[in-house]
């Protein structure tokens, strides 16, 4: 199976803490990368996890606060400075536009390569980004301005070959494509063997929902109904609800509603108030509601 990960660069919020950075993201599909959301610090991140750079196709930004963005603008100088040549796409609001324009002019002369960006509506849901593999759609969120989520979506795949069955029968490689795509074989005698004995079943489409930063939303399971993991902000626990309500964020225990809700495969906490120093209380909430559930730390590599 192709690999299908997340790699934590940071899930904190906004206040800076000496155990987390603010939140940012690199969604590794079938060797492709894609970033959600640039917060500060994100390109000595880059280098501790060893992702290449030069695979960094598309940066997802989920709205326009500082600890979700403001990494962006280094990013793209030191990629010009490592001799980038690759178009960079950034999704976001329109109102970065301007501002990263503005900023690439002062700071990033002869940068060597294209920045190209495609503003995103927040309200809408909508497939922002698509190839042969794997879609990408917004997820409308609720927050203190225009935010959304992602939801990154796997493309059903084709059946697996069965060598064995290909080899028995003598089946030539020019007929493989085929076989994939459904056709039976024809012996010589004129016996046809089904193409259920010469494949095994494709395997199930996967898919990740990134949901940073929202207010719980009662209603939010159905835009992403099954996935098969979903990070969801937790940025306060039972003790602060009130904040959670007063600033549109979530709890670990709203988290987990929308998990259970939702019947997703896996929960991944994140986005912590600076208030806690042991994110552990967040985890006993959540796992209350619903079990598979895990804390993000810097770092960590989630397979999806």
């Amino acid at each position: 199976m192709e690999p299908f990960r997340v790699h934590i660069l940071g899930c904190g919020s906004a206040l800076p803490t000496l155990r987390h950075y603010p939140s940012a993201q690199i969604v590794e599909v079938r060797e492709k990368l894609f970033m959600v959301d640039c917060g500060e610090g994100v390109q000595m991140q880059l280098r501790r996890c060893r992702v290449r750079f030069t695979k960094l196709g598309h940066v997802f930004i989920s709205h326009l606060h500082g600890d979700h963005c403001f990494g962006l603008i280094g990013m793209i100088s030191t990629f010009g400075l490592l001799g980038r040549t690759a178009t960079l796409h950034i999704h976001a609001n329109e109102l970065l536009g301007d501002m990263l324009r503005r900023q690439m002019d002062l700071f990033c002369h002869d940068l060597g390569y294209d920045v190209e960006f495609h503003p995103i509506d927040a309200a809408r849901r909508d497939t922002i980004y698509e190839d042969r593999s794997l879609t990408v759609e917004t997820i409308p969120l609720c927050h203190r301005l225009p935010t959304c989520g992602f939801l990154f979506r796997e493309k059903p795949s084709l059946p697996h070959i069965r060598r064995d069955m290909i080899d028995f029968y003598n089946i030539p490689s020019s007929q493989i494509q085929n076989i994939k795509q459904g056709a039976d074989w024809t012996l010589d005698d004129g016996t046809t063997v089904p193409n259920s004995r010469l494949v095994t079943p494709a395997d199930k489409p996967r898919s990740y929902a990134y949901c940073s930063d929202t207010r719980y939303m009662p209603e939010l399971y159905r835009q992403i109904e099954g996935v098969s993991t979903l990070y969801h902000e937790s940025t306060y626990g039972e003790d602060n609800l009130l904040m959670a309500q007063k600033y549109n964020h979530s709890t670990a225990r709203q988290a987990a509603m929308v998990a259970r809700q939702a019947g997703v495969g896996q929960l991944v906490l994140g986005h912590y108030s600076s208030r806690y120093d042991d994110e552990t209380v967040l985890l006993r909430e959540a796992r209350e509601v619903f079990e598979n559930v895990r804390l993000s730390n810097e770092l960590d590599v989630i397979n999806v």
